[in-house]
C-alpha cells in the first residue's frame, strides 16, 4: 500500500517495510545517484579545468590550491546551510516537492558549470575571461550545492518506508546510490565526452542532461511518503530547532562522529586527482578510471553492508568502518611519502589501489550506520528535520576537509599531510565510537 494512503494514526517509521512504495525508493535512489553522478563527472576534472584560469591570472600554487579547495567546499557550504531547511520543510509540505526542486536545480546549475568550463577553449585566456569563468564556476557550485542539499530528505523517505529494525538496510540504499553515481560518473565522463569531441564543457552538459532525465522520471512515478501538515512539522525552520536537535543526548554525539569521519574522507576525495598526477603521472583519462574504481568499491561495499546489517549491530559496523578508514588512509599517506622518498618498488601503485579500496569500504560502513542510529533515536514525525541536520554537519565536514586537504597537499613536498590529518581525526572518532556503540 502506498505511503500516502496510510492511516493517519500510523507513525511513518512503522509502516510496512516489506512493501515500501516502489516509486518512492526509486526516486530516492535516483536523487542521490544523480547528485553523486554529477559529482563523479565533475570531481575528477574540476581541479584540472580550473588550473588554466589560475595560470591566466598568475596565481601561485598555494593560493591556487586554496581556490580549488574553495570551489570544492562552497558546494558543501550550501548543503550545510540548506540541508536542515530542506528536511524541515519536507516534514511540513512533503518529500515530493523538495526532491523535484532538487533535481530541477541540478539541471540548471550543471549547465552553468559546463558554460563556465567552455571559456578554456579560447586560444588565449584573458584575465577578464578567467575571472568570469571562475565566477561562473563558483555560481554553479553554489547552486548545485543548494540543489544537492536533499540527501537528508531522501534519507527521511527511507525512514518513512522502513521499520526501525530494517532502517540500517534501508539507509544502505543511499550508500549504494552514492557508489553507483561515483562509479558511473567518471565512466560516463570518460566515454561520453567523446560525443562532444572532448570539449571541457561536456562534463557539465552530461551532468545536466542526466539530471533532467531523473527529474522527468521522478515527476512521473514518485508518490508522497509523508503526510503534509503533521502536528510536529507545523513550526517553520529555525536555528533554534537545529540547535535543539544537536542537544539531543542520543543524537548529538552521532552528528559529531559523522562530521569528523566526513572531514577525514574529504581530505582524500579533494586531493585524489592531484595525487594520481603527481605520484603516478596519470592523465585525465587515467584519472577518470581511478575515480570509477573508487566508486565501484563504494558500490560493492554498500551492497555488502546490507547482509551484514542483519547480523551485526550498527555500533559494531560503525567501529569496524572507522578502523578500515584509518588503515586505508594511513597506507595512502605512506604511498605518497614513499614516492617522495624515491622508493623504487614497482608495487606502490598497486598498494595505492588496495589502500583506497580499504578506506572506501570503511566509509561505506560508517555512512549508513550513523544515519540508521540517528533515525532510530528520532521521533518519526521529525525524521526530515533531524536527518537534515545530520547531513548539514556532514556537509560542514565536506567544507573543511577539501579546504584543509587542498592547502595541506602543497604544504609539504611529499603531499602526505592531508592523510596524516585524516588519520589523526579518525583516531579521535575511534575514541568516541565505543560510547555510542554501548547506547545502540
Amino acid at each position: 500500500m502506498a505511503a500516502s494512503t496510510a492511516p493517519s494514526s500510523q507513525p511513518s517509521g512503522e509502516r510496512d517495510a516489506a512493501a515500501p512504495p516502489r516509486g518512492a525508493l526509486l526516486v530516492v535512489f535516483l536523487t542521490v545517484f544523480i547528485d553523486l553522478l554529477g559529482f563523479g563527472i565533475v570531481l575528477p576534472v574540476m581541479p584540472r579545468q580550473v588550473q588554466p584560469f589560475l595560470d591566466a591570472l598568475g596565481v601561485a600554487p598555494v593560493p591556487g590550491g586554496a581556490v580549488i579547495g574553495l570551489l570544492f567546499s562552497v558546494f558543501s557550504l550550501m548543503q550545510f546551510l540548506f540541508s536542515p531547511l530542506w528536511g524541515q520543510i519536507s516534514d511540513r509540505v512533503g518529500r515530493r516537492p523538495m526532491l523535484l526542486l532538487s533535481l530541477a536545480g541540478s539541471v540548471v546549475f550543471y549547465a552553468v558549470y559546463g558554460y563556465a568550463a567552455s571559456f578554456s577553449t579560447a586560444d588565449t585566456i584573458t584575465p577578464q575571461a578567467a575571472r568570469t569563468a571562475l565566477a561562473l564556476m563558483l555560481l554553479a557550485r553554489v547552486g548545485a550545492g543548494i540543489a544537492g542539499a536533499s540527501v537528508g530528505t531522501a534519507a527521511a523517505v527511507i525512514a518513512d518506508c522502513t521499520t526501525p529494525e530494517n532502517r540500517a538496510r534501508g539507509m544502505a540504499l543511499i550508500g549504494i546510490a552514492f557508489g553507483g553515481g561515483f562509479t558511473l560518473g567518471p565512466l560516463i565522463a570518460y566515454f561520453g565526452l567523446g560525443l562532444f569531441g572532448r570539449q571541457p564543457w561536456g562534463v557539465g552538459a552530461i551532468a545536466s542532461l542526466l539530471s533532467l532525465i531523473a527529474l522527468v522520471i521522478a515527476a512521473a512515478v514518485f508518490r508522497e511518503t509523508r503526510r503534509p501538515g503533521a502536528q510536529a512539522a507545523k513550526e517553520w525552520p529555525s536555528l533554534a530547532r537545529t540547535a535543539a536537535v544537536l542537544r539531543m543526548p542520543a543524537v548529538g554525539g552521532l552528528v559529531l562522529v559523522y562530521f569528523l569521519a566526513i572531514f577525514a574522507f574529504a581530505n582524500f576525495e579533494a586531493t585524489l586527482a592531484r595525487l594520481t598526477k603527481t605520484a603516478f603521472g596519470m592523465d585525465d583519462d587515467g584519472n577518470f578510471l581511478v575515480f570509477a574504481f573508487i566508486g565501484f568499491m563504494l558500490l560493492l561495499a554498500g551492497g555488502g553492508y546490507r547482509p551484514l546489517a542483519k547480523r551485526l549491530s550498527e555500533g559494531t559496523l560503525l567501529a569496524g568502518g572507522v578502523a578500515l578508514m584509518i588503515l586505508g588512509l594511513g597506507l595512502i599517506g605512506g604511498v605518497a611519502w614513499a614516492v617522495f622518498r624515491g622508493t623504487a618498488w614497482g608495487g606502490l601503485e598497486k598498494l595505492f589501489f588496495v589502500a583506497a579500496a580499504i578506506a572506501v569500504a570503511g566509509f561505506a560502513a560508517v555512512n549508513p550506520s550513523v544515519s540508521a542510529l540517528i533515525s532510530r533515536r528520532t521521533d518519526p514525525e521529525r525524521q526530515g528535520e533531524v536527518l537534515g541536520v545530520n547531513q548539514s554537519f556532514a556537509s560542514l565536514g565536506r567544507i573543511l576537509g577539501p579546504l584543509a586537504g587542498s592547502i595541506l597537499f602543497d604544504a609539504h613536498a611529499s603531499h602526505a599531510l592531508p592523510f596524516v590529518v585524516a588519520v589523526a581525526t579518525l583516531g579521535l572518532v575511534a575514541a568516541i565510537v565505543p560510547r555510542i556503540a554501548r547506547r545502540a
